[in-house]
């Protein structure tokens, strides 16, 4: 009776030991007396018991790490590089799965000689390049970094599918100089900008002076030209009148020097009553009126010889 229950507990442990259960995203690898025998996929499996042995399960799901390091410009600057790695398992073959459960001794040796490797493509990369470059190569360093390790990780069993470079920074010393050059830079362009601007401001300024001047030239000149056109309008009608006049006391048989002397009453007449306090000297004798009358007849003969024309 023990022995029937301890075959009856035996077969129990064979039967439970025979079953395997393979999680999503997973797979197993097979080994017997240590060596490959077989990969079992997710879900439930069976092994020999005591013969068949489950080496390693292995994730072919995607992993991430973070690293940082350092690297050295051409013109010996200091970067640091804060980095997210991002890889999986290239496929489920079983080739591909041998490689990845035996060609490191466990995850942390792998890990080990990945991050390192990322690390040398990114400083060969950088020592190539100033510190000026290297913010703005952050997709050139990733391309280049994927470019050198696609092949060797392949011979892993992994792939690398992207490699985000979150933070490149300078040592204190070097961000200091940048920043100085960066400042000395915008001053630079502020000023060139203040420049450009004050040119277009005192440019315009001045071409507004100038059409001010020109405009203001033009009306002078047209204000003169119909102010010498109105007085020699005003003087053609005088002498008309004035020629009239001489006329009809001629045919009347008058002196037309009566005419020179209304005119030269009335025009005294028109100082005393316009002059509002100003004081005008004219002369009163007999010779200075006499001088005055025959000057005044010496116009009135050229107004009607014009008028004649």
């Amino acid at each position: 009776m023990p022995l029937l229950i301890l075959l009856i507990v035996f077969g129990l442990l064979l039967i439970i030991l025979s079953f395997v259960t393979v999680q999503q995203g997973t797979v197993a690898v097979i080994t017997v007396f240590g060596k490959y025998r077989r990969i079992l996929t997710p879900g439930l499996s069976m092994k020999i018991p005591f013969i068949e042995k489950v080496y390693k399960k292995i994730s072919i799901q995607n992993r991430s790490a973070e690293l940082g390091f350092q690297a050295v410009t051409s013109d010996q600057a200091n970067v640091n590089f804060t980095a997210m790695l991002l890889y999986s398992v290239v496929n489920q073959a079983e080739e591909t799965i041998k490689n990845v459960a035996f060609k490191f001794v466990d995850d942390k040796n792998l890990m080990q000689a990945l991050v390192r490797s990322v690390e040398g493509s990114v400083r060969a990369f950088v020592a190539t390049k100033k510190q000026s470059e290297v913010l703005s190569l952050r997709r050139d360093i990733v391309e280049a970094v994927k470019e050198q390790l696609d092949v060797m990780l392949e011979e892993w069993g992994y792939h690398l599918i992207d490699l985000q470079l979150n933070d490149i920074t300078f040592d204190e010393e070097v961000m200091r100089s940048m920043a100085k050059v960066v400042a000395s830079n915008n001053l630079k362009a502020a000023a060139e900008n203040e420049g450009q601007a004050l040119l277009i401001t005192r440019t315009k300024a001045a071409e507004a002076e100038g059409n001010f001047i020109k405009i203001s030239a033009q009306a002078e000149k047209d204000a003169a030209q119909l102010k010498g056109e109105g007085i020699a309008l005003f003087r053609q009608e005088v002498a008309r009148g004035m020629a009239g006049a001489a006329k009809e006391m001629e045919d009347a048989k008058l002196d037309s020097s009566l005419i020179l002397f209304s005119m030269w009453t009335e025009a005294v007449k028109n100082f005393a009553q316009e002059g509002k306090g100003n004081v005008i000297f004219l002369d009163g004798s007999v010779e200075g009126m006499d001088k005055t009358l025959k000057q005044m007849m010496a116009m009135n003969q050229k107004d009607l010889l014009n008028s004649k024309k």
